[in-house]
């Protein structure tokens, strides 16, 4: 087999990564010693080049590693992969095994006698401790022998490299750094001598291995025959399980009864990972009333192991007939001409021929008949519907009946009479996310725990998967179904933290670095990679697996995350192999055994001293670790000592830190990296090359053309100079995916079409740009872009900047592009003729942008107009006036019927919508208010769930009539809901949004935003007080933004006039509030006790933040605010409006000149920042909480004793407060007992001697 036809096997996968930016530099195989000097270029297969201008948002989350007993052994596919390599041909074409047959022979002999029993061999594991102790001796052989036969296989292609005089080519700088000269004297002794000892140890576990007793098993389907069901539901879970079902039993019941006169057969499947509760749902199906009523027969028919038809066939005619020819005539004699409901419970099965033949049989039934079965696996569905009818995905439960769960479990043996357990139930219920089957397992383990620090312990345990619960057995029969290859790559997720978003092609990389993905000959990795992805998603093990489009990507990528419970289920296999180290870990406890893969994410969150016990411990793990995966690290890295890493992934601002010697002169300079190393062509293994985040780049190196095996380049830059690549250099490149080509001014018609773009039919993503400042030249434009017409098949276009009169037929011609889904035109100002844009049948996206010639979308009116468009941008149309250009057509008689966002800026002739009933999403920014006010008062605020309104020109706008009548409220086709679904609405210099005399009525538009979610408010200068009129109809608003109010004061009493409504009826469930650049603001309204954030910066006007002191209670305790719903309850009870301390955890206030105290700071607080008070002489309240205070630019601040002990202080920064002198009740270092962290620069008045 060629070198070439391997290229998944081994490689070194080498990420520098901000947010979706890559940088990966992989090798064939795996390097062992100083990788970045010793290893040639030729076996290079990938290189991403990052995008370093994104920020780094590092991850909060809690550290994640799996502890208690043994794992579940998958070392099957790791000795497959050692025999593999042992008997490549290069080895012996290289002759780099010279003098070591005999011990290369050992292994090809002992290494299948293992494969043979390795299955028999990991299930006695489970239950004999001496055979888990040879499995994993047998597991760190085959890494070590694994390790051994890369570098074998690496010298091999750098004798390749050699032979071919690639090296002698590189000029001798790189030469020295890659390639150094070996002895292979030397490299055959070293070699050798790690060869003996591990054919010494194979053979010592062989010998062992066979006093075991183990035999050869065929690959058998997992027994879950423990696991039967019924259709009996425990009385003692019905009443809370039939009411969070509630909603989803009768939308099913409802369905099963409308079917009465259908005289084919329904089949609907119930599909849901294990412990979510399919078989409880359809028990409660089963055993309604209605249902009892309407079916004639009901049979329930627990499958599970295997779909034996006859079995099936026996149980619904309830007989014990064995022949299946007999079982399944009394099938058709027992339902026929009968209205039945058939339950199959647990189906695994794919074999469409025996579901088909039992359907055959089941179609015998009377009108009206029905199956309902449950499943984990989506394609099992799919087959059983015969893709005619959707299954029903089971939802998660809600947070409400899982505490009800919970609880139910957890006091059955004891009284609940500690107020803190009650607090405490709701990390309970986060951790269960949405799994009855969690919930009832926490609330048996917390039955027999009475105290809050044993409840505290079982909370802190990083999974709840195990035996002992219950949980594994039933979500581990998903995992024992897969092959052993699905099981190694989903198990290797266990790397990730909980409730990760995994960028699913990042992934895929992933499993091919670690020879994850078995190919064949022939195969391309990439594709088989995603096929296991895809099979693993049908079965349950990823969810919430949606797109999204990085900043600079043409294309989106897809990202998913793992449900907790399957997340435990990864960890209980690879155990202390996987560490997940964030936020701040206990880091001794976590590095003391050899681990193989690490994710790491402490840099900006954990104080330095954390960070430097991670580096040392790391220093012990160097020889072991495989994969290395940072986030957030800010120490030296010196990567030449991971000898076996397989997988290198670093944040693109750290890229310095992985040491001189190995990177830093080749791509320290990435920030704003304008050339490519000029010998890239001799790369011959080069396969992807990811450099759409080097915009900077001016040219491409010379030959890269030459690179046969390249099949990603995602961007391509024609430069203008000698020593560059043309475009002619793709001519017979194979790309696929997306590409982007730029400095199009610099092509002829000659070298575009020597380009070949209508061959490449693995493209499905193109962008075409021509520099902004490139001299007009129409003529030229049209014949490039005409010669790079791609082939019909693409899926996304986009054309910028494009300096052409006409558009070539390739895209106006309709019979063309059909299958194109998104289309993006931008700054083709000269261009006067445009595409049809309504005939593209396919089209998902349409972006428009400074097109200034365009006045419609559409010529005439068509039947089906954008039949599929879900997505449209129009930037900058100054002439665009219609949506169809037809005389007489009217634009509200233009449906889009499957529009779901639109987003129009600077489009000042466009005066209306056209009408789309799914629309969802909402963003207009215009200089008057035509399509704000129009919008507001549509219909299509009754699908709205995000808006975005933007006016520029504020003065003399009118007021919406905010006391519509019944009818204008019906015109909005609300239904009969009260209130429209808007979640998100963010409003600037929309001040027909508000009422400008208090005299008027609460605003009736109000009324229906009770959803309303986040609200932000910019540039409303009529409002002068506080809104608190609105404010009371918005009873879900959790997060509020106000910006550059100039006029706002505050509340209405600020003007003398008492306030009417008591403090609970004001955003009972705010939780954030952020204030911008208010520059008359003096007050905050009453705040409710649910916030938990405040910032405020740049109100020089601000005097008080909880209101005048005599309003305000005085002591709120750490109870309440674990107990929001006791604070609510009480402040009920008040008789007068007295200000409860919101339980705040952060407040950040900056550049406020009139704020001159902070008082009565509730001891729920963590995080203090303060900024830029000039005036701030008093700070006070019993922090006891708190973890982080910072406070700069405060002159006039003396101490900040009167804010008590800090024993959870851990940060510690003070800058420029000349008159701080006491940092602590005691005047010493006392109160910050828990200090990891401090910084105190010009705050002359401070003994530091306290610290030191």
């Amino acid at each position: 087999m060629a070198v070439g036809k391997r290229r998944s096997r081994g490689k070194l996968l080498f990420m520098a990564h901000a947010a979706q930016f890559d940088l990966m530099i992989g090798f064939t195989p795996a390097f062992h010693v100083k990788p970045f000097s010793t290893h040639p270029f030729g076996c290079i297969q990938e290189i991403e080049l990052p995008d370093r201008r994104r920020s780094y948002q590092p991850c909060w989350l809690c550290t994640c590693v799996a502890a208690g007993g043994e794992a579940t052994m998958v070392i099957g596919p790791l000795i497959s992969m050692v025999m593999k390599k042992a008997s490549s041909y290069l080895l012996d074409q290289y002759k780099v095994m010279e003098g070591m047959k005999e011990q290369r022979k050992t292994l090809e002999r002992k290494l299948p006698a293992i494969l043979h029993i390795i299955q028999d061999a990991e299930e006695k594991g489970a239950s004999r401790p001496e055979v888990a102790a040879w499995l994993k001796d047998l597991k760190t052989a085959a890494y070590e022998a694994n390790d051994v036969f890369d570098e074998f296989k690496y010298e091999a292609l750098r004798r390749e490299a050699k032979k071919k005089g690639h090296h002698s080519k590189l000029g001798a700088e790189v030469a020295r750094l890659l390639v150094p000269a070996r002895n292979p004297i030397v490299f055959r002794y070293r070699m050798g001598k790690k060869l003996r000892k591990i054919v010494q140890t194979i053979e010592a576990l062989v010998t062992e291995m066979n006093t075991f007793g183990f035999r050869h098993l065929q690959q058998a389907q997992p027994s879950r025959q423990w696991r039967q069901t019924d259709s009996i539901i425990i009385d003692s879970d019905r009443d809370i399980l039939s009411r969070s079902r509630d909603r989803e039993k009768k939308k099913i019941v409802g369905m099963l009864l409308d079917q009465a006169s259908n005289r084919d057969l329904m089949v609907l499947p119930i599909v849901g990972m294990g412990g979510m509760g399919k078989t409880t749902f359809v028990q409660l199906i089963y055993n309604d009333p209605a249902i009892e009523k309407h079916f004639e027969l009901r049979r329930w028919c627990c499958v599970s192991d295997d779909f034996d038809v006859s079995t099936i066939a026996s149980n619904i005619c309830q007989t014990n007939e064995k022949c299946r020819e007999k079982s399944l005539q009394e099938l058709q004699s027992t339902i026929s001409g009968k209205r039945y409901l058939i339950v199959l419970d647990d189906v695994w099965n794919r074999d469409a021929d025996k579901w088909g033949k039992l359907k055959t049989c089941l179609k015998q039934g009377g009108k009206g008949s029905a199956v309902l079965t449950t499943t984990r696996d989506a394609e099992v569905a799919r087959i059983m519907t015969m893709g005619v009818a959707e299954a029903h995905n089971i939802e998660n439960l809600s947070d409400e009946h899982l505490k009800e769960i919970v609880q139910s479990r957890a006091f059955s043996l004891q009284n609940p009479n500690i107020e803190e357990q009650d607090g405490i139930l709701s990390g309970f219920v986060r951790r269960c996310v949405g799994s009855p089957l969690a919930a009832k397992a926490f609330g048996s383990m917390l039955s027999n725990r009475t105290s809050i620090n044993e409840w505290k312990d079982v909370l802190a345990k990083s999974d709840i998967c195990s035996e002992k619960t219950g949980i594994l057995p039933i979500l581990k029969l998903s995992f024992d179904d897969l092959s052993p290859d699905m099981k190694q790559c989903f198990a290797f997720c266990a790397l990730f933290p909980k409730d990760y978003e995994i960028d699913v092609d990042l992934l895929i990389r992933l499993w091919m670095a670690h020879d994850f993905v078995p190919v064949q000959e022939d195969d391309n990795p990439e594709t088989v990679g995603k096929y296991i992805f895809e099979e693993l998603t049908r079965r349950s093990f990823f969810q919430d697996v949606r797109q999204t489009r990085p900043i600079g990507n043409l294309r989106r990528s897809t990202i998913c995350r793992i449900h907790d419970l399957m997340h435990d289920i990864a960890l209980s296999v690879l155990r202390k192999e996987c560490v997940t180290i964030v936020d701040k870990p206990s880091v001794n406890k976590l590095l003391l055994n050899p681990t193989r893969h690490l994710f790491l994410s402490i840099y900006g969150v954990s104080p330095v001293f954390v960070q430097e016990q991670v580096t040392s411990l790391l220093k012990k793990q160097t020889a072991m670790l495989h994969t290395l995966f940072i986030k957030g690290y800010g120490q030296p890295l010196d990567i030449s000592k991971y000898t076996s890493l397989r997988a290198l992934h670093l944040p693109a601002d750290r890229l310095s830190c992985v040491g001189q010697e190995q990177l830093t002169r080749h791509i320290q300079h990435l920030r704003h990296l304008r050339q490519l190393p000029k010998d890239m062509k001799y790369m011959a293994n080069l396969r992807h090359l990811y450099t759409h985040g080097c915009k900077s780049l001016t040219c491409m190196p010379p030959g890269l053309g030459q690179i046969t095996s390249l099949r990603t380049l995602t961007y391509f830059v024609i430069g203008d100079g000698l020593g560059c690549s043309t475009i002619a250099e793709l001519q017979n490149l194979n790309l696929g995916g997306e590409l982007e080509l730029s400095g199009l001014q610099n092509v002829t018609e000659v070298l575009a079409k020597a380009a070949n773009l209508e061959k490449k039919e693995k493209l499905t993503y193109l962008s075409l740009k021509w520099n902004d400042d490139a001299r007009e030249k129409p003529d030229s434009h049209n014949e490039v872009l005409d010669a790079l017409k791609p082939h019909h098949q693409l899926e996304m276009l986009r054309i910028k900047s494009y300096k052409g009169t006409n558009l070539p037929s390739w895209i106006t011609d309709l019979s063309m592009l059909q299958h194109l889904t998104e289309l993006h035109l931008l700054g083709c100002m000269l261009c006067e003729e445009f595409p049809q844009f309504c005939h593209f049948k396919a089209l998902e996206v349409l972006h428009l942008e400074k097109l200034d010639k365009l006045r419609s979308l559409c010529s005439h009116m068509v039947s089906t107009p954008f039949p599929a468009l879900k997505q449209l941008r129009l930037h900058d149309l100054e002439s665009l006036e219609r949506w169809v250009a037809t005389e007489g057509k009217e634009d509200d008689e233009l449906t889009f019927p499957l529009l779901e966002e639109v987003d129009i800026d600077n489009c000042p002739k466009l005066t209306s919508l056209p009408e789309a009933p799914k629309l969802r999403v909402v963003s207009l920014d215009e200089g008057k208010p035509l399509l704000s006010l129009g919008i507001v008062k549509s219909r299509h605020m009754s699908s709205i769930s995000k808006l975005k309104l933007r006016v520029h020109d504020t003065e003399a706008l009118p007021e919406i009539d905010y006391n519509w009548d019944s009818s204008q409220k019906q015109k909005l086709s609300l239904g009969g809901t009260e209130a429209a679904p808007l979640s998100e609405l963010n409003i600037s210099g929309c001040n027909f949004f508000f009422v400008s005399s208090q005299s008027q009525l609460t605003p009736g538009v109000w009324k229906w935003f009770e959803h309303l979610v986040y609200f932000t408010i910019e540039n409303c200068d009529v409002l002068i007080y506080w809104p608190e009129e609105v404010f009371q109809s918005l009873v879900s608003l959790k997060e509020l933004w106000i910006q550059s109010c100039n006029k706002l004061i505050g509340p209405t009493q600020a003007k003398g006039v008492e306030p009417t409504q008591t403090t609970d009826q004001l955003l009972p469930h705010l939780n954030m509030i952020r204030i911008y650049c208010c520059e008359s603001m003096a007050q905050l309204f009453i705040l409710p006790p649910s916030i938990r954030l405040i910032h405020i910066e740049e109100c020089p006007k601000l005097e008080f933040i909880w209101g005048k002191e005599e309003h305000i209670d005085t002591y709120t305790s750490l109870e309440h605010c674990r107990d929001p719903a006791s604070t609510t309850g009480n402040l009920e009870q008040s008789p007068s409006p007295i200000i409860r301390r919101p339980c705040l955890v952060d407040l950040s206030i900056s550049s406020c000149d009139s704020l001159l105290t902070l008082p009565n700071l509730p001891p729920s607080l963590k995080y203090l920042h303060i900024w830029s008070c000039e005036k701030l002489c008093s700070v006070s309240g019993d922090l006891c909480a708190l973890e982080e205070l910072h406070i700069f630019d405060c002159n006039k601040l003396q101490s900040v004793n009167s804010l008590g002990d800090h024993p959870s202080l851990e940060t510690l920064y003070l800058n420029r407060c000349r008159c701080l002198a006491s940092l602590g009740c005691d005047g010493g270092r006392g109160s910050y007992s828990a200090l990891q962290s401090h910084k105190i620069e010009d705050c002359p008045a401070i003994d530091m001697k306290q610290f030191y």
